[in-house]
C-alpha cells in the first residue's frame, strides 16, 4: 500500500522485520543471549541460571534462536548424550545492541519509575475512556 506520495507505508515497510524483532526482543531471548555471550553453556545450566524460565520455555526460546541463525546446538555421543549450545557470529553480533539497549534500561531506570508513578496517579483519579 502506498500513500498519496506513492512512498511504501510504515506498515509496509516494517512487516518484513517483525518477525525478527518479535524474536529478538522478547525477555527471553535475549536473556539466552546474554548468557551465551559468556561461553557455550547446556541445557540444564542455563535454566539454573536463568531464573523463572521453565524447560518448555527455554526449549522453544533455543529452537527458535537456533532456527534464525544466531545459536547452534551440538549433540555429544555421551551417555546421557550432552548438548552443548553456543551463539554463532550472526548471535554474537546481537550483544552489541542488546547491551545497548541493556545500559539504556539500567540509566534510564529512575526516570521510567518516576513517569510510572506520576501516570498510574494521574490514572487512577480517571474514569476509563468509553471505547
Amino acid at each position: 500500500m502506498r500513500d498519496e506520495g506513492g512512498h511504501a507505508g510504515v506498515a509496509d515497510s516494517c512487516r518484513p522485520i517483525t518477525d525478527i524483532l518479535t524474536r529478538v526482543g522478547d525477555k527471553w531471548s535475549v536473556m539466552v543471549v546474554i548468557l551465551l555471550g559468556n561461553g557455550t553453556k547446556r541445557f540444564n545450566e542455563m535454566r539454573r541460571l536463568i531464573g523463572g524460565i521453565s524447560q518448555r520455555m527455554l526449549t522453544l526460546t533455543l529452537r527458535g534462536l537456533e532456527r534464525d541463525g544466531l545459536v547452534t546446538r551440538t549433540v555429544f555421543p555421551t551417555v546421557p548424550p550432552r548438548v552443548d549450545y553456543a551463539l554463532t557470529d550472526l548471535g554474537r553480533s546481537l550483544l552489541v545492541p542488546i547491551s545497548a539497549l541493556g545500559a539504556w534500561a539500567h540509566g534510564h531506570r529512575d526516570a521510567i519509575d518516576a513517569a510510572r508513578l506520576a501516570f498510574d496517579a494521574k490514572a487512577g483519579n480517571q474514569l476509563p475512556a468509553d471505547d
